[in-house]
């Protein structure tokens, strides 16, 4: 039996499937939240193939798990106008309201969403191909991340609730939010990454536009009531349909005042330049990255091989901080080729609800032809695979392919691959990889690993210049979400952490007077009476 016929084998028959990781039924969404209303899309529907294959009679095909709206720019404008009607110019009830009582809204979003969590998980592992125990991961991480928010915010509004005195002058300094914020987030980490901009941005005041990824959309069904039910009538207002349908019109409407994407920095780049005021609009924005690691001659080889492998193939390398390009000093480069081959060949592959599984099929249709001509090219310039069975292909899933030695005449030198090819290239030089660095596009984080401090401490000084994270021997990651998750270049704009988010999503306002008798028993009246939101020295416990 050849090598693809055993990928093959794996994507068994729908009866076969253990029945607790079986999709109960086909989510075919008929609904979409506008206004405080689920209304009825009776329109054109996409119907959503699972990556993960069934063997039928009629041969292994993808399974259909069901089907969501593909609303026009029409009901689009509808939704942007009841988040602009919710706003109300920062007079509606939302922006206005006490944060104490936001909180106490998501506080309730929070625990009507883990009650869902079975069907979300669920829907993770269809939808995407993601492992279910990485999916269960995902869920619980975003519920930690939302507590962790819902705390970072009522600090804040400690820190806020005292008046200053300067140069004979009071004020108070608070954060206010700036107005509509239209939110999209990736396929990869469809739930995490799209709440870690929307509830940020939600609970400091603005209003929301939200489409979900076009991989990734039906597990949001769940949780459209909890929406409805936990915040005023357009606060959240979910928008579907092809992206290049019903985003423009949004963008030249001008009432866009936050874009915030988790996506490619082309597509950030024409989205920016459709809004009629560009200078206004304010931009939260996670983008390409290609992440490289520089293992020097002095580095543990196990330690790198270990924190490499998990750093380019967790997930199938399709993450924004996957470690995308590895270079290896020549002195060491057959040992750690051959050690990294051989972990590599260890990872379990197979269907999403195995246990121990590490690598499953992809969710994107194209992705395997892509990555296959990422291969092809690189042969075509020299490099070969490393590993055995490197970059078979069966269906939707890709076994991973290590390529060596890889130069710059190669698209895997430069192209973000985002998925499950691993590009080696060799160096003599320490200026060989500083210069790439230099010269990419992307500037999100790097992994160094060696041994001696005094080289390490001579890499880091100039690296912290070319990217937002130095990791040094170990791969590169988001976390601590309490940590500054940011990048240089085309990888990033603005800076996303807990404490960080909910400052993006705002601005610094202040009320101020002159330090006079009348002026201190005019804001004394206030405060004493509670006669304001903002003007408050109310602590929130």
């Amino acid at each position: 039996m050849s090598f693809k016929e055993t990928i093959e084998k794996k994507f068994i028959e729908e009866s076969a499937i253990p029945q607790e990781f079986r999709l109960a039924k086909e989510v075919n969404q008929t609904t979409y939240l506008s206004n405080g209303v689920m209304r009825t899309w009776s329109g054109t529907m996409h119907t959503v193939l699972s990556p993960v294959c069934v063997s039928t009679p009629e041969g292994i095909k993808p399974k259909v798990i069901g089907s969501y709206p593909l609303c026009t720019e029409n009901e689009a404008l509808e939704s942007l106008d009841a988040a602009v009607k919710a706003y109300n110019n920062g007079r509606g009830e939302w922006p206005t309201m006490p944060i104490g009582e936001r909180i106490a809204c998501m506080e309730k979003f929070t625990g009507k969403m883990i009650e869902k969590k079975k069907e979300v998980v669920s829907l993770i592992m269809w939808e995407i191909g993601k492992s279910y125990a990485d999916s269960v991961k995902e869920f619980d991480r975003t519920i930690e991340y939302m507590n962790a928010t819902l705390d970072a915010l009522k600090d804040l509004d400690r820190n806020s609730s005292r008046f200053t005195i300067e140069q004979g002058i009071i004020g108070q300094v608070r954060r206010a939010p700036f107005g509509v914020v239209l939110c999209m987030g990736p396929f990869n980490y469809p739930l995490n990454e799209t709440f870690t901009t929307l509830i940020p941005a939600v609970l400091m005041g603005n209003t929301i536009l939200f489409k979900p990824p076009k991989h990734g959309t039906l597990l949001f069904a769940p949780l459209l009531d909890a929406f409805k039910d936990c915040f005023p009538k357009g606060v959240i207002n979910t928008i579907y349909g092809r992206g290049n349908t019903i985003i423009p019109s949004l963008m030249k409407s001008g009432k866009i005042d936050v874009l915030t994407l988790i996506g490619s920095s082309r597509v950030a780049d024409s989205l920016k330049k459709m809004h009629p005021k560009s200078n206004r609009l304010r931009a939260v924005l996670g983008l390409d990255a290609k992440n490289a690691a520089i293992i020097l001659e002095n580095a543990d080889i196990e330690l790198a091989v270990k924190e490499c492998v998990l750093g380019s193939l967790s997930f199938n390398g399709q993450r924004c901080t996957a470690l995308k390009i590895l270079f290896v000093h020549k002195k060491i480069a057959d040992k750690f080729l051959v050690r990294f081959a051989e972990e590599v060949g260890k990872l379990k592959f197979g269907m999403p609800w195995e246990a121990g599984v590490a690598l499953t099929p992809l969710p994107e249709p194209n992705k395997p032809e892509y990555l296959k001509s990422c291969i092809e090219d690189a042969i075509a310039n020299g490099a070969k695979i490393m590993n055995e069975n490197g970059g078979t292909i069966a269906h939707s899933f890709v076994y991973p392919a290590v390529m060596y030695p890889v130069n710059e005449k190669m698209k895997l030198y430069r192209e973000e691959q985002f998925g499950p090819v691993i590009p080696v290239v060799p160096f003599e030089d320490i200026e060989t990889p500083i210069n790439y660095l230099i010269d990419s596009d992307h500037g999100q984080q790097v992994s160094v690993f060696g041994n001696d401090s005094a080289q390490l401490a001579h890499l880091i000084d100039p690296l912290v210049n070319q990217v937002c994270r130095v990791n040094v021997n170990c791969q590169c990651q988001r976390g601590p979400d309490t940590f500054p998750f940011t990048g240089r270049k085309d990888s990033a704009e603005g800076t996303l952490s807990v404490a960080s988010a909910l400052r993006a999503f705002s601005i610094r306002t202040m009320v101020a007077t002159k330090l006079t008798e009348e002026n201190k028993v005019l804001v004394n009246k206030i405060v004493e009476d509670h006669q304001s939101n903002f003007l408050s020295t109310k602590y929130i416990l």
